[in-house]
């Protein structure tokens, strides 16, 4: 659960409204069908046109990363690769068969990364494999986050259509002065709706879609550049040295290469 964004929103909302309620006004007063159907169906319309169908059909699947997708630690995914180089070195690369099955349920892209090196697969096509793989990621996250952004950007614009609406609707009723001000008031809301949803709402979820991927992106490289180093036959410790240039300097302390057994120590005078 992605804390982050939830607390971020409620808060956000309850001081937004909040105002209200302390101005002494009414949230129902807020309301108005009319210019939510404005805003919000036409921006979702709008941004339709700007895509392909499908893309708008899987936006609240992507949007939902923003809530429940945990941004990955790199100092765990850097411990977890020392320690598959670790039973590597001990076994083998056959012996990362028996870590891969666990390892899927958590980390997908760790677990393929660690089938290739067990089947044998080549150096360069085990890296050309995870960079499609990477770039992949890159796209869908991108292309989500574009269409949150799209979608920012027509909102407050649609938000003052709305509004010219309602202001003609009003000029329509101008013989009547006592409805002047309610109409005047409600045919703002439009624009309120399009700049509220849009600074607090679509851009703010677009941007947190790119943090996520970019964390996701950091964290698969540094799978990447472990499996690197395992078929290069790299000790622990070189693997953890290696790794170590991905982590912020503050962090790199909390990766631990161990000290190597008796066995592995062995294998390190031998390898100088």
């Amino acid at each position: 659960m992605n804390l982050g964004t939830i607390v971020g929103l409620v808060v956000a909302f309850v001081f937004i409204l909040g105002s209200v309620i302390v101005e002494g006004g009414h949230l129902s007063a807020l309301w108005n069908l009319p210019a939510a159907m404005i805003v919000f169906g036409g921006t979702i319309g709008a941004t339709t046109i700007t895509t392909r169908l499908e893309h708008v059909l899987n936006l609240p699947r992507a949007v939902r990363n923003a809530f429940v997708s945990d941004v990955p630690d790199p100092v765990q995914i850097a411990q977890q690769m020392v320690e598959m180089a670790r039973l590597a070195r001990r076994e083998g690369f056959l012996g990362l068969e028996k870590e891969i099955a666990g390892i899927r349920t958590v980390n997908p892209f760790m677990a393929k990364a660690l089938q290739l090196v067990a089947d044998g697969t080549a150096p360069e096509t085990v890296i050309e494999v995870l960079e499609n793989e990477i770039g992949e990621l890159a796209q869908r996250h991108g292309r989500a986050a574009g269409l949150l952004t799209t979608m920012g950007g027509l909102a407050p614009t649609l938000g003052v259509t709305g509004t010219v609406m309602g202001l003609v609707h009003m000029m329509g009723k101008i013989d009547d002065p006592s409805a002047m001000g309610p109409a005047i008031a409600s045919a703002f809301l439009a624009t309120l709706y399009g700049v509220a949803s849009a600074n607090v709402v679509f851009i703010p979820l677009g941007e947190k879609l790119r943090t996520v991927s970019q964390s996701e992106q950091r964290a698969n490289r540094i799978v990447m550049e472990g499996v690197r180093a395992i078929q290069r036959g790299d000790s622990p410790i070189i693997v953890a040295e290696t790794l170590r240039s991905f982590l912020r300097p503050d962090r790199r302390g909390e990766l631990r290469g161990g000290a190597p057994g008796a066995e592995e120590a062995g294998d390190e005078r031998r390898a100088a």
